[in-house]
């Protein structure tokens, strides 16, 4: 493993906001988790960043990373072994050379093989869950085992292993035969042409409550294109903040809080966060 101390951690946030942590440890084999986790305290797993807001102060935590967990494994029959710290993007480009489908609505995500599985990461109809067999963890009693995608409970962008805060090592996809590329570009050009893709961004701030959409309900409240500091509800895509340049967490932390008031009091909706705050 390599440890980093006092690492500035704005560079491991889409968001670019982010403060000094207490170390930074690269993990390079799966069994360092166990001594990782056994010995430290606030211990935080960090993706790609890509849905995480961190603190932008000191923050009293160890965070520890899979990004050299990047392995694919094929075992036949469409059965596919992918390591945690795999960039989604670079999965999707494998299912393409190697022809295999399931996972074409969620192209264009970006984050993390494990930080899609942690949450089900889904779009368009899709959820990552409905290509998954088994899930390799490392559970909270330090054990790392594999299990069964009908022995773990998950929901809408919920599951268990969030709840119980187990890391996820791999996944063992099932994909069927035909990859669908013009699925993927018709996609691909949707987020595109509609997400704030070329402004730092944590992706959809807020989940869709049951029966809503959280863009339509932000634009009814009006408070697309309202800004505190440089953070700003996109004018592309209401369900999206952007830095513009130099927004603080303080910032959109204010900002999350004055949409969610909004939205109640204007439609009678409690939003929640999809996003990931890293407090201290």
């Amino acid at each position: 493993m390599k440890i980093l101390k006092y690492h500035h951690m704005k560079d491991y946030s889409n968001m670019k906001i982010g403060g000094i942590a207490k170390e930074l440890i690269i993990v390079e084999k799966k069994e360092e988790l166990k001594d990782i986790i056994g010995e430290r305290e606030n211990v935080f797993l960090i993706g790609n960043g890509t849905n995480t807001l961190l603190n932008d102060a000191a923050i009293d935590k160890t965070f520890v990373s899979l990004k050299n967990f990047t392995q694919i494994k094929e075992l036949g029959n469409g059965l596919v072994e992918v390591e945690a710290g795999l960039s989604f993007d670079k999965l999707i480009d494998f299912m393409e050379e190697n022809n295999y489908s399931g996972l074409e609505n969620l192209s264009g995500i970006p984050g993390s093989v494990g930080g899609m599985v942690y949450m089900n990461g889904g779009a368009y109809g899709t959820e990552i869950f409905d290509c998954i067999e088994e899930i390799e963890v490392l559970d909270e009693n330090l054990e790392i085992r594999r299990l069964k995608k009908e022995d773990i409970h998950f929901t809408y962008r919920k599951t268990e292993i969030q709840e119980k805060k187990w890391i996820v090592i791999s996944t063992l996809f099932k994909f069927k035969s035909g990859f669908d590329k013009l699925k993927v570009q018709e996609i691909k050009e949707k987020r595109e042409s509609r997400h704030p893709l070329d402004m730092p961004n944590l992706g959809s701030t807020f989940k869709n409550p049951e029966g809503y959409f959280s863009a339509k309900l932000i634009i009814e409240a009006g408070m697309q294109g309202y800004s505190v500091g440089d953070a700003q509800i996109s004018e592309k895509h209401p369900n999206f903040i952007i830095n513009r340049g130099n927004a603080t967490f303080d910032d959109v932390n204010k900002l999350i809080k004055i949409v969610k008031k909004k939205v109640k009091e204007n439609s009678g909706v409690e939003l929640q966060e999809e996003i990931i705050i890293v407090e201290r």
